[in-house]
């Protein structure tokens, strides 16, 4: 087969361009074999595109040249064949073989459609690779029709405030959304539904899948379904932040997953607060892990209403495969914990979100500052969440209490709530305030700072702020956080 449709391309007239690949003709490679195949498929022996000629310098290599022109040929829908293969290679820029896998999607024989979509692809910003890169994915788009498809949905793009970076970044994660007669659709459904325009915008511009489904039958019977959970406004809210929910199945997800929670946690209003606080919820199949795994704590003697606790503030533990989640178990038992308090739980849910690696990390970081492993695990039992933060904010926080506040680490693992402190919102603020105050005589230096750092921000504001802003009015820029800390005298000690 090879033999005549060589005979073929050497007798037919060539236009030479640039040689760019050889190969020993007894040894054809796969691309190659490929490429011969699909043309002598077209010609049936006749020659068709003129491409290729024996080397002359390099006896038994074929050379290939960077010309790809069609040849006059005797069949209509051969020459259809050819000129498409030939424009997606000379007009679009596709590489060979994406262009014979496009050629086997479209046929056309003139430009003028083609032009068109190009045309205006290239008037929104989009770069050849762009384009390459989705008339790969989608060649059928050659022969959409630009002016009652392509532009509108681009226009609308550009109404939701899309650039032609972030038209680009949509198209090579759902390419046939520029052919998607549901985009206009989607857009109104989910603004009469009650989405602001900047929500429909971050939500397609990171989910631009959601341009695609017809809303009427995919969107509106799971938006009522959770709307029975909870009002319109919590339902926006939470398809918001989460719109992979709009993806899960209502009948063989939303609903079975809903029942379960159902039968757990009583009330509908607790079973959208467990959606909230976990949205991995409506993903998995709840009977197979989550169920499970909360007739395992009732079982070793949690309290039903810790459960429903840790069900209504982090129920993604509960997610665990039940081998993993009764280890989980097991460590936090041994650690001394009791079941019966509301700590259990917390520290069960602590411990699943912090790996061993990184419980490890933490210790060390505890230990570098002199506190032993009896007292990291008893700041550990006394507040679970106190080793939630990032090694780094841990390490920041001890720094600035042993040498900026001057405390003992070990009064620090015995009120480990301070760890949970915000240092830019509460402590800061606060000792800038207090520092004020001391330098200007109103307080003692000898004041009691671990109580006013766990005071309420009513109580501390009323006691330091306003009691004292006539004499030092400095403090109230302190308190606002206008004012940097420089530390209390190094010989004090809390």
């Amino acid at each position: 087969m090879y033999d005549s449709l060589f005979q073929g391309f050497i007798s037919a007239p060539l236009r030479w361009g640039r040689l760019h690949l050889s190969t020993r003709l007894e040894g054809i490679s796969v691309n190659w074999k490929a490429s011969l195949e699909y043309l002598s498929c077209l010609s049936e022996g006749s020659p068709i595109l003129c491409w290729a000629r024996v080397s002359t310098t390099h006896p038994g290599y074929l050379i290939s040249t960077s010309s790809l022109n069609p040849i006059l040929n005797t069949s209509n829908s051969k020459h259809s064949e050819s000129f498409t293969l030939s424009y997606l290679l000379n007009s679009c820029g596709l590489s060979l073989d994406s262009a014979i896998s496009a050629s086997k999607k479209l046929q056309f024989d003139n430009s003028d459609q083609p032009d068109s979509v190009l045309k205006l692809l290239k008037s929104q910003g989009l770069c050849q690779a762009h384009i390459i890169n989705l008339i790969t994915n989608r060649p059928g788009i050659l022969l959409v029709d630009p002016n009652k498809t392509l532009k509108p949905n681009i226009e609308l793009f550009g109404s939701l405030g899309f650039s032609s970076t972030n038209l680009a970044k949509i198209l090579s994660e759902a390419p046939q959304i520029l052919e998607s007669s549901n985009v206009t659709s989607v857009v109104e459904f989910l603004a009469a539904y009650g989405f602001s325009r900047e929500q429909i915008t971050n939500m397609t511009l990171k989910r631009p899948w959601l341009l695609i489904n017809n809303p009427q039958k995919t969107y509106k019977p799971k938006l009522e379904f959770l709307q029975s959970l909870s009002s319109a406004s919590e339902v926006v809210k939470l398809v918001y932040k989460d719109p992979f929910v709009l993806k899960q199945g209502l009948k063989n997800r939303l609903i079975p997953c809903v029942q379960v929670l159902k039968r757990i946690v009583h009330t509908d209003e607790n079973v959208f607060k467990a959606i909230k606080a976990e949205y991995l919820v409506l993903h998995f199949d709840l009977e197979k892990s989550f169920e499970p795994n909360v007739l395992t704590l009732l079982n070793f003697g949690v309290p039903e209403s810790n459960v429903l606790k840790l069900i209504m503030i982090g129920p993604r533990i509960l997610l665990q495969r039940t081998e993993q989640f009764n280890k989980i178990v097991q460590e936090v038992a041994k650690l001394g914990f009791d079941t019966k308090k509301l700590l259990f739980v917390l520290a069960m849910r602590s411990m699943h979100l912090i790996r061993n690696t990184f419980w490890e990390k933490k210790m060390e970081v505890f230990r570098s500052f002199g506190l032993s492993r009896d007292e990291i695990i008893s700041a550990f039992k006394l507040q679970p969440m106190c080793v939630l933060s990032s090694e780094k904010k841990i390490r920041e926080m001890m720094d600035f209490f042993v040498n900026k506040l001057h405390f003992k680490p070990s009064m620090i693992s015995r009120h480990p709530g301070l760890l949970l402190l915000s240092m830019e919102k509460r402590i800061i603020p606060r000792c800038s305030v207090l520092r004020l105050l001391m330098l200007n005589d109103v307080i003692d230096e000898e004041i009691n700072l671990l109580p006013i750092l766990q005071m309420t921000h009513k109580n501390f504001l009323q006691k330091f702020v306003i009691e004292y802003q006539h004499k030092v009015p400095d403090i109230v820029k302190a308190h606002r956080g206008d004012i940097g800390f420089q530390g209390f005298n190094i010989n004090q000690t809390f």
